[in-house]
């Protein structure tokens, strides 16, 4: 039997990371991010976004779950609460299951969030057919790009 390696353990100061554009591909208004963790073993990424009032995330839908923290604003997710979504204010935690639908995310305030997305991110059209495909790998890749 082989004895795989363990994964290495790491600490991230986000001061030394710099803020980056998300791609306007996938997103409008500003919206910048810091890519914190990629895990291969886990098919996961973790990253902090700062979304400027006014910002949005383009449809997408999430393949595997994920889990965010908002540490500031305002995040109005899937229409916000007026639409049959979730209107969530800062602080506040957040729990997004497997194929879970976001047709319209967004900012009307000022708002950081720290999320860990368990598997990729697929952005959609609005018929639903996938037209980017974020994995760990992509992730990493986009924000050293």
């Amino acid at each position: 039997m082989h004895i795989k390696p363990k994964v290495k353990e790491e600490a991230i100061h986000l001061s030394d990371l710099a803020w980056k554009e998300f791609p306007p591909t996938l997103s409008s208004g500003g919206i910048r991010w810091k890519m914190l963790h990629a895990s291969p073993e886990m098919g996961a990424w973790t990253a902090i976004f700062d979304c400027p009032a006014g910002s949005s995330f383009n449809p997408h839908f999430h393949v595997g779950p994920g889990e965010y923290l908002l540490t500031k604003g305002r995040m109005d997710v899937r229409g916000g609460s007026e639409h049959g979504g979730d209107t969530v204010l800062a602080p506040a935690y957040g729990y997004e299951s497997a194929n879970a639908r976001h047709d319209q995310t967004q900012f009307p305030v000022d708002s950081e969030f720290y999320m860990t997305f368990l598997g990729p991110l697929a952005f959609i059209d609005p018929d639903g057919t996938p037209i980017a495909v974020v994995t760990w790998d992509e992730a990493q890749r986009a924000y050293a790009g």
